[in-house]
């Protein structure tokens, strides 16, 4: 039997409460909840129904989950060996097959709901989440490890906007602009982590740049998907797009000025970024066909 699947000895002080708690704990809540957030949002600003906007949501919620819980069943060796206790799995909350099991569970809904909402945008997000699991199971070890968070990313309007009346094609700025917040999400998620991926013997792209690279290179996709957000749509930028376009760039770079905090502090610049980023699209919502 593999030792993962044993549980181990844990302090009842910090043992969730039953293994379902750590089974969702297991799906990475934080990012599942703001992509699920984020694409209801726009598809709300689009002018889809609330029946629609539902099953979009439900369709990317269930991907999202199945990513989340696919990603720690497969790392849970990994994470035993690195002792990483904040990961239910690696304390033996939860069971490696347990959480394979709701990563299946989710992924043969998700299919379901995404081909509810049209075979051709059903198609197209299912793609994206077809990429994040290769992206689990073998590309963040290799150079191509961005890839998955352009494809993924890069699908979410599409399926939005495949949605609207008509099932029109996303203007070229909106997929771009996702497929840019994507790489942006790549080397923010990864930077924290780089020293002990490389212990672990994980070499993305973020990985074989390193960590001060890696951390200079984080702000230039978010200001570039700014600019496309910007600049993209046909007609003259409204002031509040020149506003924020002015103050996003110092924001972003703000952040890689060395300072005691580096490491926060350019973190911080990119959320900020992103943020702005998120609002930008939001406001456009309902041009992006």
């Amino acid at each position: 039997m593999d030792t993962t699947d044993r549980p181990q000895v844990l302090d009842s002080a910090k043992r969730p409460p039953h293994p379902a708690a750590g089974l969702a704990l297991s799906c990475h809540p934080g990012p599942v909840a703001a992509v699920t957030a984020l694409v209801v949002a726009l598809s709300v600003s689009s002018g889809l129904g609330g029946a629609r906007c539902v099953l979009i949501g439900g369709a990317v919620l269930t991907g999202q989950l199945s990513v989340g819980w696919c990603n720690d069943a497969f790392d849970a060796r990994r994470d035993v060996a690195a002792g990483r206790r904040g990961k239910p799995v690696a304390r033996g909350v939860v069971s490696p097959s347990a959480v394979w099991r709701a990563a299946f569970a989710a992924l043969l809904l998700c299919t379901a709901l995404s081909l509810a909402c049209g075979p051709v945008a059903g198609a197209v997000h299912l793609a994206g989440v077809v990429a994040a699991w290769m992206y689990n199971l073998r590309l963040k070890a290799t150079v191509f490890s961005w890839l998955p968070y352009v494809i993924g990313f890069g699908s979410l309007p599409v399926l939005v906007a495949l949605n609207m009346p008509g099932r029109p094609w996303p203007a070229w700025w909106v997929v771009t602009a996702g497929s840019l917040l994507g790489v942006g999400a790549h080397l923010g998620d990864v930077l924290p982590d780089i020293d002990g991926d490389l212990r672990a013997g994980i070499r993305g792209l973020p990985q074989r740049l390193g960590t001060t690279r890696t951390r200079l290179l984080l702000p230039v996709p978010l200001v570039a998907a700014s600019m496309v957000l910007v600049l993209g749509p046909a007609g003259p930028p409204g002031w509040w797009g020149a506003v924020t376009l002015a103050a996003v760039a110092p924001t972003a770079f703000a952040g890689l000025v060395p300072c005691r905090s580096w490491r926060k502090a350019a973190l911080a610049g990119a959320v900020a970024a992103a943020s702005a980023d998120v609002v930008l699209l939001l406001m456009r919502g309902t041009a992006i066909a």
